[in-house]
């Protein structure tokens, strides 16, 4: 593994090559659920405006959250602010230098304070992120339900007893670029892996069939209108919940159906425009969202105005042309961006 990493490998990704712990922490949570080729972008403009825990860790919240935008899973990105002022506040600025120490920090699970600690300071710890799940899984033929605590367990100590001597780092990238450029989920490059001479799954001629899981992410549909409401060049847009889809994220009002929104908006001044209708695919969900662009006259009285809004506490008006740039989801700022 270490020899192929060595030739075959990557070795050329902007957080590679250091052992400073918070550019492969930052790395790690971002590389999450996300590819690499999506995760490249938003790496370098995160560290040219937060170069340094200490400046993320000073940084609003809002602002993590606008560069975060278009990534998705922002409970990461709020995790990581916060985990961000911890080890400013309690570690004076310095991450833990042990696997176990990382993991007390805030969003940091198992996996991924195994990558800081192996990367940066060389501990012999092992990592079982979903590529690496899924190699070792094929490669022992690891047949049992992953959805179980006590499986997952058992695949943890595995991974342990096969960790090397020495050269923790090039095994632990190896076995990351293993999964991610040759062991594929449904198509497995079996004759270009150096583990193939040893791997169970494929000399069972069925490698796709691990690993195994038996709870599957069940999806499903809904339906909102969204009002994007505007005033004297500024428009309406209220805080979402920390949790659910797009917490914390600055977003329009929303209907849970056209009848909520008509009750809602009757006997408003100005004038609606209904604009296309689209439908924004999730990990979990389609959501089929219908924008109304109301424009409120510029001459309606304030009092008139705040009465409007005071339905959304949570909300305030920004300029039209500076909400784009706050802490949107990536299909608000599409529409925003569309005029």
């Amino acid at each position: 593994m270490i020899a192929w990493q060595r030739t075959h490998g990557r070795h050329h990704l902007p957080w590679q090559n250091t052992r400073d712990p918070y550019r492969v922490w930052l790395s790690e949570v971002m590389l999450q659920q996300t590819q690499v080729s999506t995760v490249l972008g938003y790496y370098k403009r995160f560290l040219a405006r937060f170069p340094d825990v200490r400046a993320l860790a000073a940084a609003p919240l809002d602002d993590v959250l606008a560069l975060w935008s278009g990534l998705g899973y922002y409970s990461r990105a709020r995790l990581l602010h916060r985990c961000a002022q911890v080890v400013v506040a309690e570690h004076a600025g310095a991450f833990p230098a042990t696997s176990a120490g990382l993991e007390q920090l805030p969003g940091i699970g198992r996996s991924t304070a195994a990558a800081i600690a192996a990367f940066c300071f060389g501990e012999r710890v092992a990592i079982l992120d979903g590529n690496v799940k899924r190699v070792l899984a094929r490669v022992l033929a690891f047949d049992v339900d992953l959805a179980s605590g006590a499986e997952q367990k058992r695949l943890w100590q595995h991974a342990t007893d096969l960790l090397p001597a020495a050269g923790i780092e090039r095994y632990t990238q190896g076995l990351m670029d293993l999964g991610a450029g040759v062991c594929h989920v449904r198509t497995p490059a079996c004759t270009a892996c150096p583990l193939r001479v040893r791997c169970a799954a494929a000399a069972s001629g069925e490698p796709e069939r691990y690993p195994f899981k038996t709870r599957r992410l069940r999806r499903g549909t809904r339906e909102a209108v969204w009002l994007q409401l505007e005033w004297r060049g500024s428009i309406w847009l209220v805080r979402r919940d920390a949790k659910g889809v797009w917490g914390g994220l600055w977003s329009l009002p929303e209907f849970a159906s056209a009848a909520e929104f008509d009750a809602a908006t009757h006997g408003w001044p100005g004038s609606a425009t209904v604009r296309p209708s689209f439908t924004h695919v999730l990990t979990h969900l389609d959501w089929t969202l219908h924008p109304v662009r109301w424009v409120l006259p510029e001459a309606t009285a304030e009092a008139a105005v705040s009465r409007i809004v005071d339905a959304w506490p949570s909300g305030r008006w920004f300029a039209n042309d500076a909400a784009p740039a706050a802490g949107i989801p990536a299909p608000l700022r599409r529409l925003l961006e569309e005029g």
